[in-house]
């Protein structure tokens, strides 16, 4: 799954289109470097996305095409903020 897909169905950022301004601008990675978009994530991955007063880091558990938003934390586990 890309990406800015992820952060979209998951919910860590609201709209696909801010997931995509995050990782053009350079603020998310994946593993320790620099993630563009259409970056394919597996599980285990390391995604960590730099905010303005801090970060937040967070581990891939499941790849789900679309989720309910009580689900929607089922698909990461967060290692850092």
């Amino acid at each position: 799954m890309r990406l800015d897909k992820f952060l979209k169905v998951s919910r860590i950022l609201k709209r696909r289109t801010v997931a995509n301004e995050a990782c053009t601008n350079g603020r998310v990675t994946v593993n320790g470097r620099v993630a563009k978009p259409s970056v394919q994530l597996k599980s285990g991955d390391v995604v960590e996305i730099a905010f303005g007063s801090g970060a937040l880091t967070f581990e891939v558990l499941e790849l789900n095409e679309s989720s309910k938003k009580a689900d929607a934390d089922k698909m990461y586990r967060i290692i850092g903020e």
